[in-house]
């Protein structure tokens, strides 16, 4: 079972992998934003509404999902932390097979892995193979293993993902004012229903369980709590106390005693926000906090997808309720 799952870790961090997912992504998650666009037009139930959905829809999503995709190089430029690269590993695999003459199987598995994605039994295969000292080196450049997180890089980590996290939150709610704009609405009167839940977005689904699980990591640091497993449920319990047990009540607090009053509302029990299923589901970009602080670099190319949803809820003012469009 352990050497299984160092496989499975192998094959997902392969670099090549990497590279495919961030080609992949801004695709996919495109054409989702479109499909969702006609998908909620259609369940409406007059023609003029489902114009005004489409049109506020393909406006929230676009910006929302441009911002998204942007998000990370945004983080970098603010944060100085390097995006992945990849290197041309040819070098590396020719100069191994001609020093090292490998067996036939694994020779065929190096030179595919000039340029392809190896599968997970080919993954399997080299890392039975290739034991020695000399052959473990080259494995690990070729696939390089995750990295935990120093003590010292915790918070710069931490800011850079919570960076990652605000952009398509700020994006949606742009496109949401553009949308009512387009639509005709009044975007006055729904701008803070997009701030407020935005906040919430924030606060509750990104900023304080990033925050949750840096402590919990820097706490174990401290305790030299050198454990991956350790250090994963360490920081999964930062998360729930600080993100999904008090994220949304101090979201709700700033509703209340910031944004409302701001913008002259008194406050309303209707108006507070709660928990719903979906909100508990936004929590794996949690899961992605706890991968990237863990090491794991195949993460970092799904965040824009992870955080797409926070934005349109705040693109569209979303507050426990089916909102007017």
């Amino acid at each position: 079972m352990k050497f299984a799952l160092r496989v499975a870790g192998k094959y997902l961090d392969q670099p090549k992998l990497v590279e495919k997912l961030g080609k992949v992504v801004p695709l996919g998650l495109g054409a989702c934003a479109a499909g969702y666009a006609f998908y909620d037009s259609s369940r409406q139930k007059t023609d003029a509404q489902k114009r005004r959905t489409f049109v506020r829809d393909g406006l929230v999503l676009g910006a929302t999902v441009t911002s998204a995709l942007a998000a990370p190089k945004i983080a970098s430029a603010i944060t100085g932390k390097k995006l992945l690269e990849v290197f041309d590993n040819k070098l590396l695999v020719d100069s191994f097979i001609r020093n090292k003459a490998p067996e036939a199987k694994i020779e065929k598995i190096l030179k595919r892995a000039k340029t392809k994605v190896l599968s997970l039994p080919e993954v399997a295969e080299l890392m039975k193979t290739l034991k020695s000292a000399d052959e473990c080196n080259f494995l690990n450049k070729l696939i390089p293993p995750p990295e935990n997180v120093s003590s010292k890089d915790i918070f710069s980590e931490i800011g850079w993902l919570s960076i990652v996290g605000a952009v398509p939150v700020v994006g949606g709610v742009a496109g949401g004012l553009l949308a009512d704009k387009a639509t005709g609405g009044n975007w006055r009167k729904r701008l803070p229903d997009k701030i407020k839940e935005g906040s919430y977005q924030y606060l509750a689904n990104i900023f304080l369980c990033n925050v949750g699980a840096g402590a919990a990591l820097a706490i174990l640091e401290k305790k030299n709590i050198k454990s991956r497993m350790a250090r994963g449920l360490g920081m999964v319990g930062g998360i729930i106390l600080t993100g999904v047990i008090g994220g949304s009540k101090i979201a709700n607090f700033i509703g209340d005693k910031v944004i409302n009053p701001l913008f002259g509302y008194k406050h309303t029990k209707k108006d507070e926000r709660t928990p719903e299923l979906i909100d508990i589901g936004l929590h794996t970009d949690d899961i992605a906090t706890v991968s990237l602080l863990s090491g794991l670099k195949w993460i970092e190319p799904m965040l824009p997808i992870l955080y797409t949803v926070s934005g349109y809820r705040a693109g569209i003012g979303y507050r426990n309720h089916k909102e007017k469009i």
